[in-house]
């Protein structure tokens, strides 16, 4: 694999490309599917995909500031044939570098009951209680940057 990552802009075609990946890996399957208000509200949110040179985009995710140093991670996803190849942890990795090059201190995020494994590995840690967010469980994770 020969993999890119970057900023795409809203409203792109690669945002239009993304949104796609998120809509099949995460929406789908609980059937769901976005709205025009959800995908309008991201417009001065902060989008990242991960790209294979020949496959196109397999992973993406976005950043919601939401003060000052914190930003949440939101809507991450990895193409169903990249998962569990590393690439999650890559894309994640790089978005951290860039949060903290843009001087973040804090990321947070809502993580479904089975990604918590995943981002204990990547050193966030569960803040409160499990609570249920588009029918499933999830849990508020929180991660100190550098």
């Amino acid at each position: 694999m020969n993999l890119l990552f970057q900023e795409i802009e809203f409203a792109s075609p690669e945002y239009d490309e993304a949104l796609g990946l998120r809509n099949r890996i995460l929406r789908i399957p609980l059937g769901l599917e976005f709205v025009e208000s959800q995908i309008e509200e991201e417009f001065n949110q902060f989008h990242f995909v991960l790209k294979d040179t020949t496959q196109g985009i397999v992973g993406c995710l976005v950043f919601k500031k939401i003060k000052e140093d914190t930003l949440k991670m939101r809507q991450v996803a990895i193409d169903d044939p990249f998962q569990s190849r590393g690439c999650g942890t890559l894309l994640i990795c790089n978005a951290e570098k860039w949060a903290e090059q843009n001087n973040y201190t804090f990321i947070e995020l809502n993580a479904r009951e089975s990604a918590v494994d995943f981002y204990r590995k990547l050193a966030y840690s569960i803040q409160g209680n499990k609570f249920f967010e588009v029918g499933i469980p999830h849990f508020k994770m929180i991660k100190k940057l550098k």
